[in-house]
């Protein structure tokens, strides 16, 4: 399934086309009907093919893919990610992530606030590996979204990994001091505003810190 998924997303397996046959794929594999059955079942609820009596399967256009699935994510990632789909990641953390600071500002307990600061923390050590650093960020966000008490925030946490290790690849704080020490600065704006209680300056510092992130995979010559 990851095989066929990835090649999909890749363009291995182009959209329109037709996917090898199951007797080929299983001999390909190594693997019984009954498990190619089940990777093709997992594959049309995902949106990504379809199959055709007599035809076969069809490999789906990308407006019916599903791409707030977690796996679908994580294989864009995997394929490389370009600059149209990182800047429409941020959007769409743009349209999500302010409103669930500005939630978590109302709602957040002592413990989200103490969560909020540890990531922080984590996140200004000094001499911090650019992988550690990327993943403090993400239990930032993740805590910010469960403060905010909507489970729906918190089910687009997979978008944030993505958005954050795709843009952390092609543009890092890491391991300029100055940037680094800006970007910390710019994540404590927003605990602090959702410890004050104040959910328009929490919302305002979450959108910064997007906006931030955009400009930086923005900057970034690209390869002719």
């Amino acid at each position: 399934m990851h095989d066929l998924g990835l090649g999909i997303v890749s363009g291995r397996y182009p959209e329109g086309a037709i996917l090898p046959g199951d007797a080929e794929l299983l001999e390909h594999y190594g693997v019984s009907r009954t498990v190619l059955r089940e990777a093709l079942k997992t594959l049309a609820a995902k949106g990504l093919i379809q199959p055709k009596a007599k035809i076969g399967t069809r490999v789906r256009e990308r407006g019916y893919w599903n791409l707030f699935d977690p796996e679908i994510l994580h294989w864009h990632f995997q394929a490389g990610v370009d600059e149209d789909f990182l800047l429409s990641l941020g959007e769409m953390r743009l349209a999500l992530e302010p409103e669930a600071a500005a939630l978590a500002a109302i709602r957040r307990t002592h413990a989200h606030v103490a969560e909020l600061y540890r990531w922080i923390e984590q996140m200004g050590v000094t001499g911090v590996s650019g992988q550690n650093f990327v993943q403090s960020d993400l239990r930032f966000h993740i805590a910010v979204a469960e403060a905010s008490n909507n489970p729906f925030m918190r089910s687009v946490s997979t978008l944030i990994e993505v958005a954050l290790a795709a843009t952390f690849t092609i543009s890092s704080p890491i391991p300029d001091s100055v940037k680094h020490l800006e970007s910390v600065a710019r994540h404590r704006a927003i605990a602090d505003a959702i410890e004050a209680r104040d959910p328009d300056a929490a919302r305002n510092a979450m959108r910064l810190v997007i906006i931030e992130g955009m400009d930086r995979v923005k900057a970034v010559e690209q390869p002719a």
